[in-house]
């Protein structure tokens, strides 16, 4: 048991007690003090000094007033009564829901398995019926809580079947294979990213290259063009094609 049902245990029966205990009081105090206005016993007596003034038959008022008092406290008895009963039948209404509730998920689980075959409704409920008397569970309740589960049970046999294991399973499996392959076209993309990382930066280190040597043969051309005119050639249209110069006529 919960520390929570303890103490509503333990505050319910110290309400009982103290409403008995108000019960009694009043009662003695009235017979008493009935008993005092027909000389049958003392009245109450002790001497009350307020200041300078002596408050004469001060224990007879005193005890008149808690008799009055005592007394006007019988009209809040029925209402607490009835919130007591009001707690009572919250507390008994709230047990068998709970009860109801585990009883209808034990048959609706056995529905989703597949375990009820009848499709009337009287043969349903019956069936459902007796699954629930039979269950380990659930021999301590009442005959009442297994007839409302099993017509629950009998009501959301639809929900049962579209949702059943089998085709949750099959759903799950479903769902696992697509997620498996949108992990498996994530590592594809990785990949693709790193193989275009890696093209990109070779692409980068041969055009630098090219830009080398094209720069090279630059330099290796002019180079030439400066060389070949002291040795009697040029470059003709085509850079590749060297092509000797006129020589001047000997002076007679």
């Amino acid at each position: 048991m919960s520390d929570r049902s303890l103490v509503a245990r333990g505050h319910r029966v110290l309400h009982s007690m103290s409403l008995g205990l108000i019960l009694v009081t009043g009662l003695a105090a009235i017979a008493y003090t009935t008993a005092a206005a027909f000389g049958a016993v003392p009245w109450l007596t002790f001497t009350a000094v307020f200041g300078e003034y002596t408050v004469p038959n001060a224990g007879m008022v005193t005890q008149i007033a808690l008799t009055v008092m005592l007394a006007s406290l019988f009209f809040f008895m029925p209402s607490a009564g009835r919130i007591m009963s009001l707690e009572r039948a919250h507390r008994d209404f709230r047990v068998s829901m709970e009860d109801v509730a585990r009883a209808y998920h034990v048959c609706h689980t056995a529905d989703r398995s597949g375990v009820f075959t009848m499709s009337s409704e009287f043969d349903a409920v019956r069936e459902r019926l007796a699954y629930l008397r039979d269950h380990p569970d659930l021999d301590t309740l009442e005959p009442q809580i297994m007839e409302l589960a099993a017509q629950m049970s009998h009501q959301s046999r639809e929900l049962a079947d579209i949702y059943n294991d089998e085709k949750v399973a099959r759903a799950k499996t479903f769902l696992r294979q697509r997620q498996e392959e949108v992990e498996r076209q994530q590592t594809l993309i990785v990949e693709a990213h790193h193989n275009l990382r890696d093209i990109r930066k070779w692409s980068q280190q041969v055009e630098l290259e090219e830009s080398v040597v094209a720069s090279q043969l630059s330099q290796l051309e002019e180079q030439l063009e400066a060389t070949l005119p002291g040795l009697g050639y040029t470059l003709g249209k085509d850079s590749a094609e060297i092509v000797p110069l006129p020589q001047k006529p000997a002076a007679e």
